[in-house]
């Protein structure tokens, strides 16, 4: 197989991979803002409209990792390409949608497209990129995605000034098509998988990643410990099932093979541990500044920013690095300069100017830059080709388990001590930050995975081919 596609191919493929993950990403954040005006239209309480939040997010979760199994099977192109039809469609009901139950229902039709978008997105860029430039490619998705996320509110905002709000998911729609249109003659075909998807296991594993999502999410928001206990109880069987089966499975649909080689788990770990911190400090820092800091929510948006924006200058400078040097390395570094701003942040003092503030996010978004890149990349080099879809859908596993459980944890702080929520939230995020910093660097213990992201090394390992 060639290794990767010639330009300008390459670049076509890849601006299909950008618009899809900028409309998956951004209707997340988009939707977060509207709420309240989608809440006031249908004349809704604020409990019933969150499904349109929940719904889309729960339907990423569960479906994540059936569909990139899918991918190995009937190759990634086709599960990408009908996620984004499906996100185009499901955009437009979106956007024609009458009452709230029927938005919620599209919703949950539009995360399903979004997750056959993001389950195999990595995967595609494996063989998008020669392997000597992949570290790039997985930065330039890391910069699309940190983009997309800090300008979904901006863009939601400037929509919701000039148009009702079905304009904000019906802008989806021009975006979808060029996407599918560019995409069915620009990404790469890649080899099907000879073993038959595992419906059994596909659906043990929704039910039990949907149970695991709302038994920490229980947890966070201190609901009563009967509904916790049935959760876990139902996490536990359905889990120990979905286990056992895929011990056996040749090709898993939950990566136990993967997950047995070091370089991928603790990548996996490293990944949970970090977007746990990040979400920890992005949902605390708003409540920080406006009201410990009082600022207003316009300028405490403004001084959140330089967070993002240095996570976009430092993504594809730790890709480039990352064709060059371990991850085990990288990653370390970064999260130390992340633990460093996350704890920055902490110490802040209540009276701190603006300067002040933007140094300590810019810190932060830098360290998280410079290890997201490389343990993106270390991920999908530390498993076979023929793996790339498990790999691609347990990378965007390992981030949603991560954020949600950053979110809960919140939760449960602020319920616990209303008055110094947000400083404890940091230092928590900060001592997260630590941990995966320190699991980072147990990958250069690990020879093989050394290997693997050693210095411009443009052939896979023993273990990736």
């Amino acid at each position: 197989m060639t290794d990767g596609l010639p330009v300008p191919s390459r670049y076509w493929a890849i601006l299909t991979i950008a618009l899809g993950i900028i409309v998956a990403v951004m209707d997340s954040a988009i939707a977060n803002v509207a709420l309240p005006t989608i809440a006031r239209q249908f004349h809704a309480a604020a409990s019933t409209s969150i499904w349109i939040v929940n719904g889309y997010q729960l339907a990423i979760t569960i479906s994540l990792l059936p569909l990139s199994s899918a991918g190995d099977i009937v190759a990634y192109r086709r599960i990408y390409l009908a996620g984004l039809v499906l996100f185009t469609l499901a955009s437009l009901f979106c956007a024609l949608s009458y009452s709230l139950s029927m938005l919620a229902l599209a919703r949950v039709v539009q995360g399903f497209g979004a997750a056959g978008i993001m389950s195999v997105n990595t995967a595609l860029v494996r063989f998008i990129y020669p392997h000597r430039l992949l570290g790039r490619g997985i930065g330039i998705n890391a910069v699309v995605v940190a983009i997309s996320a800090a300008a979904g509110p901006t863009v939601a905002s400037a929509i919701l000034s000039v148009a009702h709000w079905p304009w904000l998911f019906a802008v989806n729609v021009p975006i979808g098509i060029v996407a599918v249109i560019v995409g069915w003659f620009a990404l790469p075909k890649t080899p099907c998988g000879k073993h038959p998807f595992d419906a059994i296991s596909a659906g043990l594993s929704a039910v039990s990643f949907g149970l695991l999502i709302a038994c920490i999410d229980a947890i966070g928001h201190g609901e009563r410990p009967v509904t916790i206990a049935a959760e876990a109880s139902g996490l536990v069987v359905t889990g120990y099932l979905l286990v056992r089966r895929q011990l056996g499975a040749p090709a898993p649909l939950l990566p136990v093979d993967l997950l047995r080689i070091p370089m991928f788990s603790l990548s996996v770990v490293t990944s949970i541990c970090s977007f746990a911190a990040q979400m920890l400090a992005l949902v605390s820092l708003p409540f920080f500044l406006q009201g410990a800091m009082s600022f207003t929510p316009v300028a405490t948006g403004l001084l959140i920013t330089p967070w993002p924006l240095a996570l976009a200058v430092a993504a594809p400078v730790a890709g480039y690095l990352a064709d060059r040097y371990p991850a085990g390395l990288l990653g370390a570094a970064g999260l130390v300069v992340f633990a460093a701003g996350l704890f920055s942040l902490a110490l802040m003092p209540a009276h701190a100017g603006a300067i002040d503030i933007v140094w300590r996010m810019a810190l932060a978004g830098i360290g998280f830059g410079l290890f997201q890149s490389p343990n993106n990349r270390a991920m999908i080099t530390s498993s076979p080709r023929e793996r790339s879809g498990g790999a691609s859908g347990m990378l965007g596993t390992a981030r949603l388990l991560g954020q949600t459980s950053g979110a809960a944890l919140v939760a449960l702080i602020f319920a616990r001590s209303a008055e110094h929520g947000e400083p404890i939230s940091l230092y928590v995020a900060a001592g997260f930050a630590v941990l995966a910093a320190a699991v980072s660097s147990l990958r250069l213990l690990d020879r093989a995975g050394l290997a693997a992201s050693g210095p411009l090394r443009e052939t896979e390992t023993a273990i990736g081919d």
